[in-house]
């Protein structure tokens, strides 16, 4: 599903499930990209999403948007916003911002897990926010904001803060895991300058959770 679409952008929705570009292996050949090239023929992955995780993502038209909206990626010009639900009920006001500084590294004998790693860890920042409680499920509802762009950074930022995300295969317990079919992540907002005129344009897609 396209919600953006003009001679330069694309701003599509990834379902949990589909991955953003081709996996090894033949079975791996269905993803977002491939998707988005037979509607766009030239269309090119400036980001990506976990193959679990749900929600906006942005492709170019053509090498020179790529490179321009790459650039602003790098430069931390580009503003994503996600939703979570996590486990535990956060301690911590409604509506009020706070930060997670935790260098992440790669797992080495666990790949593609990631841990956090004082030493060899590259810096890790989120902002996050508690944006409702469930007192049955025992379970509450986040906004998160990643300043930088490590792999599975908020998925394991959360679970290192003892709140893992529900449905998470890599990072939680077996209980967590057990409580949602799929990860409970949805990248909800992108807010940018557009890569040919300059204007600020913004994106929200709400979660189906």
């Amino acid at each position: 599903m396209a919600l953006h679409e003009d001679a330069d952008v694309l701003v599509l929705y990834k379902p949990s499930g589909l991955l953003c570009v081709p996996g090894r292996g033949i079975d791996k050949q269905d993803c977002l990209s491939a998707r988005a090239q037979s509607h766009w023929p030239g269309a090119l992955i400036v980001h990506r999403l976990d193959q679990a995780t749900s929600g906006l993502v942005l492709m170019a038209r053509h090498a020179d948007a790529q490179r321009r909206l790459s650039l602003a990626f790098e430069q931390r010009q580009v503003h994503k916003r996600y939703v979570a639900i996590v486990q535990g009920l956060v301690d911590a006001p409604a509506g009020t911002w706070a930060d997670i500084h935790l260098p992440i590294a790669a797992d080495w004998e666990r790949r593609p897990l990631r841990v956090i790693d004082a030493v060899h860890g590259k810096p890790s920042h989120t902002r996050w926010r508690t944006l409702s409680h469930d007192l049955t499920a025992r379970t509450t509802r986040v906004e998160l904001e990643p300043l930088t762009g490590r792999t599975h950074q908020l998925r394991v930022h959360m679970a290192a803060m003892g709140h893992p995300i529900l449905g998470d295969a890599l990072y939680a317990d077996a209980a967590t895991q057990a409580q949602s079919s799929r990860l409970l992540l949805h990248a909800a907002e992108l807010a940018l300058a557009h890569p040919a005129t300059g204007q600020p344009m913004r994106w929200e897609l709400v979660a189906d959770f």
